[in-house]
């Protein structure tokens, strides 16, 4: 049934859409139906977890299928209620005084007026004040506007908000208040599975025909089967290995694979490296050294920055990554080899 008031809809509909939208999402079944769920009912939700667990990219895949617009906002101190309402052009002001048509609506009113999601990121990171503001919005799904009036939200209107658990830098404690109006949703990082199929698909090292051959981004050469589906493996195993070293407080997202398996290929046909080799890794200028090397190049330049060093550990970002290196093709060559 549909509750106009609320924007809910009918069960049918929320079902064709759940498969629609899980047809462009790697994995997230289980997120997704919550999500989904609970916008469908009309509730504007919280989800906490770290970065680059494809929050961003599943909201806007129902608000693209919804046909709704997604308007994307950073929370951080700048964040004034007067930016997030809007204001009237000073400009404009001065010619022709406060007049409706020469307000210009900030995100919210924006969402509000459209109809669409009202999507915060590093949301305990904006003003107390900010966050009040947002609470009539919630509540009323109405906000007072000074010289404009009262602004109507259309019914498909929600505030769906983002946090990251793991960084108190910077941060507010959200109040009883804020969480009373929130539904809330812990995402976590995707399984080993769903992150290479997300690194292959974002960097275009899948397979692309029956040749066994996998045409590299940005240019028309070509890396062969063996050597990218290695590249894919070994960038999402030596990412997800920075998440569970006892040196990190928070490791990198899938973002960090991505661009390790982006700068491999490219290091890789640099050095003309056709192949990931095989057998055990030894001092010798062999394939498989050739290999691990342009990788452990790669991952400095992809993962260091990514990485949270633990406050109280005397390491570095660089030796974490070295680290992580010699565990995956050092200690552990049967796993590694061949990707």
């Amino acid at each position: 049934m549909t509750t106009q008031s609320t924007g809910t809809r009918d069960t049918g509909y929320v079902t064709r859409m759940r498969d629609h939208v899980g047809q462009r999402v790697v994995g997230r079944e289980h997120e997704l139906d919550l999500v989904l769920a609970a916008v469908a009912a009309g509730r504007d939700i919280l989800l906490e977890g770290p970065p680059g667990t494809s929050k961003s990219t599943l909201l806007r895949a129902i608000a693209e299928e919804w046909g709704i617009p997604f308007v994307l906002v950073e929370g951080n101190a700048d964040l004034t209620p007067s930016k997030l309402i809007g204001g009237h052009d000073p400009s404009r002001v001065l010619r022709e005084g406060y007049k409706d048509e020469n307000f210009v609506d900030g995100p919210l009113v924006r969402a509000m007026r459209e109809g669409g999601f009202l999507y915060i990121e590093e949301f305990n990171r904006a003003p107390d004040d900010t966050l009040n503001t947002l609470l009539t919005a919630m509540a009323e799904r109405e906000v007072t506007v000074p010289r404009v009036g009262s602004v109507t939200a259309q019914p498909t209107f929600r505030i769906i908000a983002s946090m990251n658990p793991y960084d108190n830098v910077g941060t507010t404690r959200l109040s009883s208040s804020v969480h009373d109006r929130f539904n809330r949703l812990v995402v976590d990082y995707q399984g080993a599975d769903d992150e290479r199929a997300i690194v292959a698909l974002r960097t275009g090292l899948g397979p692309s025909d029956s040749i066994g051959t996998i045409t590299t981004p940005d240019d028309d050469d070509q890396l062969p089967a063996d050597l990218a589906a290695a590249l894919v493996a070994d960038s999402v195993a030596l990412t997800r290995a920075t998440r569970d070293h006892e040196d990190t407080r928070q490791g990198s997202s899938v973002r960090g694979a991505i661009d390790l398996a982006l700068v491999g290929a490219q290091l890789l046909a640099m050095r003309g490296i056709e192949t990931p080799g095989e057998g055990r890794l030894t001092d010798e200028d062999t394939p498989r050294r050739r290999y691990a090397e342009s990788m452990r190049d790669a991952a400095m330049v992809a993962l260091s920055g990514r990485l949270h060093v633990d406050a109280a550990s005397a390491t570095t970002p660089e030796r974490v990554v070295q680290e992580i290196w010699e565990d995956h093709y050092l200690l552990h060559p049967a796993a590694a080899a061949g990707g």
